[in-house]
């Protein structure tokens, strides 16, 4: 399925936060791919985020770094202005999807029709994702909803994830996803957002070292969301 492997590795984080330089310099240094989910409305603003009461900066990157910055990667969608989308009435949920993805093909140069649900908890329905169907060109969007398995689903429109990057459990499905023996293909999809990894001592350590486990393996094709579920090249 993914150049002969029947195992693929992808990576998805949203906002477009100044993080993401970091993160893509550990992906690039282990030879893995990510798919970055931005909001076109929010670029050059701040908004520090206070978890645990420690102050972590949201430093959304300015538009002209976009195609640099993610040259080597994907870009996907994330609506405007990050809305919740369940919330909205079509026209707008139309109108927040489309001229995102409008926004981020002329700054790219590259097609786009990947996303990612804006908004924790429940920020997608039956609903939101026929309107994107029959209105976008968008043919992926992920949820945050965690599986903690590896099949492929066939609604490509609320595709669950693996799991977070900070989940307790990651280095525990990575082990058995590299162990696995897989006769059908089979999908590790990891998904978080770059700034949280400033929130937690050891934090970008940890993730570093779950790269590097990851990475480099014969049987696996490590892709972009696009390269991996639509077949379609950075």
């Amino acid at each position: 399925m993914w150049n002969g492997k029947k195992k693929a590795v992808t990576f998805s984080f949203d906002d477009g936060v100044r993080q993401d330089i970091r993160v893509i310099r550990i992906l690039d240094k282990y030879g893995l791919k990510g798919t970055f989910n931005l909001n076109s409305a929010k670029f050059g603003t701040k908004n520090p985020y206070e978890p645990y009461g420690k102050t972590v900066e949201r430093e959304v990157i300015e538009p002209w770094e976009v195609k640099e910055i993610y040259k080597d990667h994907e870009v996907a969608a994330h609506t405007l202005g990050h809305f919740n989308l369940t919330v909205l009435p079509d026209s707008c949920v139309i109108w927040q999807v489309e001229e995102d993805r409008k926004n981020l093909e002329r700054l790219t140069g590259k097609e786009v029709r990947c996303m990612a649900y804006p908004c924790g908890g429940v920020n997608n329905d039956e609903r939101v994702s026929k309107v994107i169907k029959d209105n976008t060109a968008i043919k992926f969007a992920r949820t945050i909803t965690s599986t903690y398995a590896f099949d492929i689903q066939k609604n490509l429109l609320r595709f669950d994830p693996t799991l977070h990057f900070g989940d307790e459990r990651s280095f525990e499905l990575a082990e058995k996803f590299v162990a696995l023996k897989a006769d059908v293909p089979k999908l590790f999809y990891i998904w978080g957002h770059s700034y949280e990894l400033d929130a937690t001592d050891g934090a970008w350590e940890r993730f570093e070292e779950f790269c590097k486990f990851i990475s480099g393996k014969t049987d696996i094709f490590y892709g972009t969301n696009g390269e991996v579920l639509l077949n379609e090249k950075v």
